[in-house]
């Protein structure tokens, strides 16, 4: 299926054996390929799927990309944006000192706690309608510093963006354009078409006010409504918790608006 730069990943499979893989003619392979089969079955997208070894996100995004190019009503279509609901709010406060923001599918931050502010420098500056975690990742300053693994981090943020394509195309069009044109490191990120969406895993920063600390992160997906809270937290008890304490303390004329 034709929907930009470059068709097949998988080093050294010729079409021949990606359609015996994935038990198609090549013909029929060629077709959709080239974009001129535009209502592939989810068997054959399927198939394929297996034959290219995609990820379970990548496979869910190549069935998105099916239905968008067959002009189908996408699936599990999200509700229009809107602000943090009043629990999540609450939840932010609940969380503390636990960093926590509350994300749309582009990571535009819809509302954060003090300490969610504190963390990322510079990030409660910027007027509310420009806060995003992707956005500050590439073009805010502090963000190669605090992060201290910024390619792992940026590669992440630009495979979750991917994802973002089918549920709020107009959205992350205009996020990609922006960001494309202010960061090179960016624009060829874009480019290599990786897709996975960001789930529980580790960050470890470098932050000017509490030091070296790693954290913990969760993301929790309330349904429907395209938003997700990530928190980051520490073990009571630890010196990473101890620094999370530290940086409440800081963060205590940080105010969400």
């Amino acid at each position: 299926m034709s929907t930009g730069p470059g068709t097949r990943r998988t080093p050294g499979l010729r079409r021949e054996e990606l359609a015996a893989l994935a038990g198609v003619s090549v013909d029929y392979y060629i077709r959709i390929e080239q974009g001129r089969e535009t209502a592939p079955s989810d068997a054959v997208l399927g198939a394929l799927a297996r034959a290219l070894r995609l990820s379970a996100d990548e496979h869910v995004h190549l069935l998105g990309l099916a239905d968008r190019v067959a002009g189908r009503t996408p699936r599990h279509r999200p509700a229009d944006p809107r602000p943090a609901s009043p629990g999540l709010r609450l939840l932010l406060e609940s969380v503390r000192p636990s960093p926590a923001y509350v994300l749309d599918e582009v990571n535009d931050v819809l509302a954060a706690n003090p300490e969610g502010l504190a963390l990322m420098p510079g990030l409660s500056d910027w007027p509310p309608g420009r806060r995003n975690t992707i956005r500050y990742t590439f073009v805010h300053a502090a963000a190669r510093t605090l992060f201290a693994d910024w390619d792992r981090v940026a590669r992440n943020c630009v495979a979750h963006l991917h994802t973002a394509e089918l549920s709020a195309p107009e959205r992350t069009a205009a996020l990609v354009g922006e960001l494309s044109s202010a960061s090179g490191e960016f624009a060829a990120l874009w480019r290599r078409h990786e897709v996975w969406v960001k789930r529980a895993g580790e960050t470890a920063f470098r932050h000017p006010a509490v030091g070296p600390i790693t954290l913990a992160n969760e993301v929790l997906t309330p349904a429907g409504d395209g938003q997700r809270m990530l928190i980051y937290q520490a073990p009571p008890r630890t010196a990473e918790h101890d620094a999370l304490v530290l940086l409440a303390m800081t963060a205590e004329d940080v105010r969400n608006p």
